[in-house]
């Protein structure tokens, strides 16, 4: 009777993933169909002849090539940055006590419930008082702002659970500040940086309106999410070649959620365990 139910589970489990992944399964099935295919066959998944003349022309005709070079300089920037600034400040959060931290905490929560369309304009204001409208440095600063709060907490959760002895055996053998958070505490945090790194890689790498607003005049400056729109125009939109480039898209995200998802799972659950 245990051994049905279980079964029963998966096998529930099963569909509900399967009607889950079912539009990104038809997105990469469509992408290897004719124009013609995607309306004559409807929800078949199989195309009749795989053509991967789509593929071509998202790279070449769509000018993908320079899409996905400004999508990797922006992304990885903004990894690193948001890796380096959310670390530091969930140390600090999670090891030392000071005046009004609680106030900056519920601050950082407060600014989690704004959406982003309400700080388009102040983002956008600041970025051309700097003079890096249309700029990779504009987008990467842009994109890399904000509080993070997710991963501060991620990083202040685990820094907290760190023996003080540690710390301590560190500061008599001559270390300083940075070299405990940067030889010390970051080693020990890697399961947290690969939660982040992929995390924030796809929400980056997804990314559309800030790309959309700050290379509105700069074409060759647009990300592969802006860059899709090439495929629609005024009165027709080729469909095969969103779904070729929605594939080409995704393919460095599972990449690197494949290469991390060991991080990334000791990660959360070493955050909810903390």
């Amino acid at each position: 009777m245990k051994n049905k139910k279980i079964g029963l589970t998966h096998l529930i489990l099963i569909l509900v993933s399967f009607v889950w992944i079912y539009p990104f399964i038809w997105m990469v099935s469509a992408s290897f169909k004719t124009q013609d295919e995607i309306f004559s066959q409807g929800l078949n998944l199989i195309p009749k002849n795989f053509n991967f003349d789509n593929f071509i022309r998202a790279w070449n005709n769509a000018n993908f090539e320079a899409y996905f070079l400004n999508s990797i300089i922006v992304t990885v920037s903004t990894v690193l940055l948001v890796l380096i600034l959310s670390a530091m400040m969930g140390y600090v959060m999670g090891r030392y006590e000071f005046k009004g931290k609680k106030a900056v905490l519920l601050i950082f929560l407060a600014s989690m419930v704004i959406p982003l369309g309400f700080t388009i304009i102040p983002i956008y204001q600041a970025i051309k008082a700097l003079g890096l409208m249309n700029t990779r440095l504009g987008l990467i600063l842009a994109e890399s702002g904000g509080s993070h709060i997710i991963f501060i907490l991620l990083f202040a959760g685990f820094f907290k659970e760190i023996p003080k002895e540690l710390e301590e055996a560190a500061i008599m053998d001559g270390c300083g500040f940075l070299r405990i958070f940067i030889n010390i505490m970051l080693p020990l945090s890697k399961p947290i940086i690969g939660s982040v790194v992929i995390m924030q890689f796809i929400w980056t790498w997804n990314s559309f309106l800030l790309p959309l607003v700050l290379t509105l005049s700069k074409e060759g400056l647009r990300t592969l999410a802006v860059g899709l729109y090439a495929f629609k125009g005024e009165y027709v939109v080729d469909w095969t070649g969103i779904a070729a480039g929605g594939t080409i898209s995704l393919i460095p995200i599972i990449i690197v959620f494949v290469v991390l998802q060991k991080y990334f799972v000791e990660g959360i659950a070493g955050s909810i365990k903390g």
